[in-house]
């Protein structure tokens, strides 16, 4: 292992950064050099690119060299206990908490670790000290008891001030799984810092900025709202010090604009690296910054600074250094979220809103990453796919999606109007304006479970326990469609109300014991919140009112009069086979509820939105919600996302995508979440004509107004045998719902959950 301190001496004495040339040599003019408006600088100087994948270089010598070191490491970490290979039991995370960490400084060109050591997670306690230790303690550490003594005695966090001011109802509602995921005691993320605005503009300029934000809020009434922004902003202030003191034990002066595009790189990924060291979100997105960077390329080609090998190995050893953030997590938040995800999502391409493409060469650049380095899950590499994007760019996205099954594709045409041409991806499917907007995550309610309770008149099935308030349980025999849709939406009303409850207490502590400094540092004073609300278990409930309307379902009761199984006679319209019997219903349950989320009453005015998202927990809702009248038995998985439920979609891949298109985004702005999967063979007998096929399915499903589609090319053959044979598969990548992760990373049951759902093998 290298010696950090004396690594960092060396570079205090021989400071890495000089200013070769005025940074904004060569730009073009506009407001955004009396404001700081990186879509402007964007608009004003990118230079898009409509040719094909020839340009591009392989991987340099020194980047070849540090891939294998890395990936020595990574077969250590796959090893260790729990997949972690080291952890700080010593000092708490922050900005400046460690010194400067490499892997092999003469390699690399690109640097900055998340600790001192690769792979090392950091001890982040402001979430919850509890989660803190349980973390630790599951993988082999202990926390220093200098520490442990001290914390708890010294500082509230942010899960304790939401369990202090939790109802019953929220704890009722947690425990029987009827809401999963809450951010309650762990970061909850989807906050996209503008990391651009470091390169372009340097830290001293935003400080300068912030000190004028903060000016504009000298009023003569200093209301709570305003004191609170006043606060935030001086945090944020000081976070932006930190991130300049963090640089300077690299070597670098970010105090300035970046000069060249390796600077432009590295100050980028600094603000990033800040973000990651101060906040352990559910979801850390990177943003777009590859159009951004392309424009440092650009210049820096034109003026013979940078070989296209050269600027490859940027980029390459940009996201070797994105893939190996980690957090330190507990084994619940595993189950839940499983594979080792942080969602570095990086949004590339998409139009903007003059006609021009948004492609450069990084963006191919950015992709080409997943054959310079191999597939990997992160960063979560998100295509933003237009009618009018380039042919040469689609059918390059195609052959890498063929080859890798590790990017996904979101309807930057439908998108556009809502978030102009300057938004991201946040965690998974969600879009938000970049630095001017900011999510407060929600996790998920689970609506099969609600149909139940509204069966049961508000009771458990599983528990038996009252959960909801008591009314009168449905007492036939066989289900009439009717009477079961009116007391689901009685039932939908209380839980809009108690969903947005909890999450009005998780925010409003998070803000007061967590907030992210640094990330909101990076954005405008005023910026756009979300309430972003979520649902699972969309095609359980579309088919089972569907069976109920359909055909006939018997209820079948338990000793306490809980229905708890059903049986089914006669056939049904299936979610996922273009019907509109069921799709309609699918869609009536989506508008349903986001209607029912946009009566209540928000902290800090967020606009409520939805998802229709699962994650890999799609394992955890199934074992929390018992038979359901789709059919469906206690315990069994529900579909990933949107997806209809495995092997339901049988009329093949584009009946199934039909159906995904009619699912209303204007009731689920923060995403739809379609995970697709096929066959080779399906897609044709060349690999020409699967590159065109795949590329053509795509202009079709968005063209009708699909949202989300996560690309999986593979035979369950492969899986099986990768379960069987690990060590053969160690950078396996794969789609599950809005992300990816490494298949080997899965436990054997999600494995097995993955393998049983839908592989298209016709069109």
């Amino acid at each position: 292992m290298l010696d950090n301190l004396a690594r960092d001496e060396a570079l205090e004495r021989d400071v890495l950064t000089t200013t070769v040339a005025p940074p904004w040599r060569g730009f073009a003019p506009g407001a955004w050099k009396d404001t700081i408006d990186v879509r402007d600088f964007i608009t004003r100087n990118v230079t898009p690119y409509t040719g094909g994948s020839a340009f591009l270089a392989g991987p340099s010598r020194k980047t070849t060299a540090l891939r294998t070191k890395v990936s020595s490491l990574l077969a250590r970490e796959r090893a260790a206990k729990g997949g972690v290979l080291d952890a700080d039991t010593e000092t708490f995370a922050s900005i400046t908490a460690h010194g400067p960490g490499y892997i092999d400084r003469d390699l690399e060109v690109i640097v900055g670790l998340q600790t001192d050591r690769p792979l090392k997670r950091a001890l982040m306690p402001f979430g919850g000290w509890r989660m803190v230790q349980k973390g630790l303690e599951a993988y082999g550490f202990k926390a220093s008891e200098k520490l442990a003594d001290a914390f708890p005695a010294l500082r509230k966090t942010h899960n304790d001030g939401v369990f202090d001011v939790y109802g019953e109802e929220a704890l009722r509602c947690r425990k029987a799984g009827l809401i999963t995921g809450l951010p309650d005691a762990y970061g909850r993320g989807r906050i996209i810092g503008d990391y651009r605005r470091v390169a372009l503009y340097g830290v001293d300029r935003l400080i300068a900025d912030k000190h004028d934000q903060m000016a504009s809020l000298d009023t003569p009434v200093l209301d709570a709202d305003t004191l609170r922004l006043r606060e935030e902003i001086a945090e944020q202030i000081k976070a932006l010090d930190e991130l300049k003191r963090m640089a300077e034990r690299y070597g670098f002066d970010i105090s300035l604009p970046a000069t060249t595009a390796q600077e432009a790189v590295q100050w980028t990924y600094l603000g990033y690296l800040a973000a990651v060291k101060e906040a352990n979100g559910a979801a850390m997105s990177l943003g777009r910054v590859s159009t951004f960077l392309d424009i440092y390329i650009d210049r820096d080609r034109a003026e013979g600074r940078l070989t296209e090998e050269e600027a490859q190995e940027l980029i390459d050893q940009f996201v070797l250094k994105l893939r190996m953030v980690r957090f330190l997590r507990t084994p619940d938040y595993d189950e839940l979220f499983s594979g080792d995800p942080t969602w570095v999502t990086e949004s590339i391409g998409g139009m903007g809103l003059d006609g021009r493409p948004l492609v450069t060469r990084t963006s191919f650049r950015m992709l080409h990453t997943l054959d310079t380095l191999g597939p990997a899950p992160e960063p979560n590499l998100t295509v933003l796919w237009s009618e009018a994007l380039p042919e040469p760019f689609k059918r390059y996205c195609a052959d890498v999606s063929i080859r890798s099954s590790s990017i996904q594709y979101e309807n930057d045409d439908l998108m556009r109007p809502y978030w102009g041409d300057d938004y991201g991806i946040a965690c998974c499917v969600s879009a938000m304006r970049i630095g001017k907007q900011m999510q407060f995550f929600g996790a998920r309610a689970n609506l099969a479970k609600t149909l139940l309770y509204a069966i049961n008149g508000g009771r458990d099935e599983k528990s038996g326990v009252q959960v909801a308030p008591a009314f009168a349980p449905i007492t036939d025999d066989v289900l009439n469609y009717d009477t079961v849709v009116e007391k689901f939406e009685v039932m939908m009303d209380w839980l809009a109300r108690a969903y947005i409850n909890a999450l009005n207490a998780i925010h409003y502590m998070h803000d007061k014991y967590m907030y992210e400094r640094l990330e909101m540092a990076l954005h405008d004073r005023d910026v756009l919140r979300t309430m972003a609300c979520g649902i699972a278990g969309l095609s359980v409930v579309a088919d089972s009112l569907s069976a109920i309307k359909h055909a006939k379902v018997s209820v079948f009761r338990d000793g306490r009069g809980l229905a708890t199984d059903f049986a089914i006679e006669g056939d049904y319209p299936a979610f996922g086979n273009n019907d509109d019997r069921v799709d309609s219903i699918a869609s009536w349950v989506i508008e349903t509820f986001m209607d029912k989320l946009r009566c209540q009453e928000t902290y800090r005015d967020a606009l409520p939105t939805q998802s229709v998202l699962t994650i890999t927990s799609n394992v955890v809702y199934g074992k929390k919600t018992g038979s359901t009248p789709d059919g469906r038995k206690a315990g069994e998985p529900f579909a990933p996302g949107a997806n209809p439920m495995h092997g339901r979609d049988s009329k093949g891949a584009l009946a199934s995508m039909a159906s995904m298109a009619k699912l209303p985004y204007a009731h689920s702005q923060d995403g739809i979440s379609y995970t697709f999967t096929i066959v080779p063979t399906a897609l044709g007998p060349t690999e020409t004509e699967r590159v065109s096929n795949l590329a053509g399915m795509l202009d079709g499903y968005f063209a009708e107004g699909g949202h989300h589609m996560n690309i999986n090319v593979f035979d369950r053959a492969t899986l099986l045998e990768a379960m069987d044979h690990p060590e053969l598969y160690p950078q396996l990548t794969i789609r599950v719902s809005g992300y990816a992760v490494n298949f080997v990373k899965l436990t054997r049951e999600q494995q097995l959950d993955v393998i049983g759902r839908t592989f298209h093998d016709k069109h």
